[in-house]
Formats: structure tokens, C-alpha cells, sequence
């Protein structure tokens, strides 16, 4: 088959945006957007063949909080959204005594963004190490469709596991804010899997892809037609043994970040400010640890 076209502590990290009301075009079904799942026998190019395709929105209101705030209990377990990741995708674990299992202290990551095994200790200057990726970014999803959900949804969006991967801090702060157009990871046995579960986040809770961005999606499973869109908040594993340097992007992949706003560069916190985006958090467009002296991943506080 061819691809087609058309409670706990928390170990806090900040992770690139308040909340409006729902705006009076909702339709009733947003309230339950995240009920829909492809599940294992759901092709990503069949999923993908369904996701609308239309121009980005305006990012205007944007922010992380919009989203409700970093890293809740969000399904009562006693465990904090980050120290279930840690949970789920690190192995080799210990954890903080009289936490019940939840607050990791040490283990290896198998990054799959670059392929590496990366350690993982819990501290002040080693948290940082490993990051929680929204797999589709919040900024993103809020250009493709988030901004019509409610409140409610969308913390559920930033929350939910299937759209959640423990990382490495650099390839994260890459990605940015970017789509499957302008990022994708540099360990290429997980580029399948990375889009298929891109593809699963959006059929979920109902959100679009551009054009660029279902070209680049399309383009990567000509390779891999046969690739299934994830479980719900199942783990893909595929990870090489040597990691491969990032690509360079194509001239037009380039200009694309550009307008999109992935590729900021502010010369100092005097431009943030003027330009309303301070504070930033290591993940937001612009950022960068130049701006950030204290190094606590956000800058100009």
C-alpha cells in the first residue's frame, strides 16, 4: 500500500502557553475530543489521509497557560504528569522513598529523538538532562485547532501520555515549537514512528495539518506504508545504536520555520520585552541559554 496525499513533588521543567472561555462555535463533541483513539490496526497513512488540511491559524493568544499549568495530577494517581513519563519511558530506575514509586531519582533514558542512552539523576543541575515533549507542541496545536476546544480538553491535550516522550534536553530545545515540516528527529529509525504518532495526536483530538506539514508527514511514510498509528499512550521503540548528526534543512524548510515563528532570534532580553514575549521558557521560539544566565530554563524573568 502507497502513502496517499489529500499530589507528589513535581521535578518541574518548563515546557513551551491562560485560559478564555470556549468560544460559542463549539460544537458539543469537542467536549469529549480525546475519546477517539486509531488504535493498533489504524494505518498512520489511512489516519492521515483523514486529518483536514488547512492553513495555520494566528497564534494571537497563545500562551502555556492556556493549557492549565505545567505538569498536574491530571488522573489522580498520587504522581505528577512528569514523574509518569519518567515512570513509563525510563528504565533502570530508583525512586525517592515514601513517594510510592512515583518520584524517579535515577535512571537511563533510550532517548529516541538521537538514539542515545542518556542518564537520568534527579537534582537541581541534572533534572534538565530529560525533558517531556509534547510530541505535537502546544503552540502548534493551538494554530491547528486547540483554540476551538475547551479549557478542559486541552489540559487534557498537555496531560495526555500518547502525546507525551521523555527526551533529550537538546533535541527538544531544537524541535522547538515545530511540525513534522520543519523538525523531525535526527535518530531516523524513529522518524516512522514519531510521525505516526504526530498523526494519532491530531486524529484524536480532531485537529488539521497544513499542507507542508501532510507533505512532510506523507514524505516520511513512503518508507513505511505499513506503519501503524501508536496505541493510545503506547511507547514506540526504536532506537539505533549510534546516533546520526541533525539534518540540515532544505532552503525552503528554512524559510517556512522562519514565518512560522519557530526560528526566532531576539539579541537580548530588551528585544523580548519590546516584543511582549518575556518571559521565555526553553522550548518557546526565541529562547535561548545566552538569555538565560541562571541557567532554570527560563529567560528574561
Amino acid at each position: 500500500m502507497n502513502p496517499r496525499s489529500p499530589g507528589p513533588q513535581t521535578d518541574t521543567q518548563p515546557d513551551g502557553e491562560e485560559d478564555s472561555s470556549s468560544s460559542s462555535g463549539l460544537q458539543s463533541e469537542n467536549r469529549d475530543a480525546a475519546a477517539a483513539d486509531p488504535g493498533d490496526s489504524s494505518l498512520a497513512v489511512d489516519v492521515l489521509v483523514s486529518l483536514p488540511v488547512k492553513g495555520r491559524a494566528s497564534k494571537t493568544g497563545y500562551s502555556r497557560s492556556r493549557f492549565g499549568s505545567s505538569w498536574p495530577d491530571v488522573d489522580d494517581n498520587g504522581c505528577d504528569t512528569r514523574n509518569d513519563i519518567l515512570n513509563r519511558d525510563l528504565t533502570d530506575k530508583t525512586h525517592e522513598a515514601g513517594t510510592n514509586d512515583c518520584i524517579v531519582l535515577t535512571g537511563v533514558l533510550n532517548d529516541p529523538y538521537t538514539g542515545k542512552a542518556i542518564s537520568f539523576q534527579r537534582g537541581q543541575n541534572t533534572s534538565n538532562a530529560v525533558q517531556i515533549d509534547h510530541v505535537v507542541a502546544l503552540s502548534d496545536a493551538w494554530q491547528k485547532g486547540t483554540q476551538q476546544l475547551f479549557v478542559e480538553t486541552r489540559v487534557r491535550f498537555a496531560n495526555d501520555p500518547y502525546n507525551l516522550l521523555a527526551v533529550d534536553r537538546p533535541a527538544n530545545s531544537r524541535k522547538g515549537d515545530g511540525d513534522a515540516a520543519t523538525w523531525l528527529p535526527a535518530n531516523k529509525s524513529f522518524r516512522c514512528g514519531y510521525v505516526a504518532r504526530q498523526i494519532g495526536v491530531k486524529h484524536k483530538y480532531g485537529l488539521w495539518v497544513t499542507q507542508s506539514g501532510h507533505d512532510a508527514m506523507n514524505g516520511i511514510l513512503v518508507s513505511c506504508p505499513t506503519q501503524a498509528a501508536p496505541r493510545d499512550g503506547g511507547v514506540i521503540t526504536a532506537i539505533q545504536a549510534t546516533p546520526e548528526p541533525a539534518p540540515t534543512p532544505a532552503p525552503q524548510e528554512t524559510q517556512q520555520q522562519q514565518s512560522t515563528g519557530a526560528d526566532v532570534y531576539y539579541p537580548n532580553c530588551t528585544a523580548v520585552r519590546e516584543a511582549g514575549k518575556a518571559p521565555l521558557h526553553e522550548g518557546d521560539p526565541g529562547y535561548s541559554t545566552k538569555l538565560d544566565r541562571d541557567r532554570d530554563g527560563v529567560a528574561c524573568e
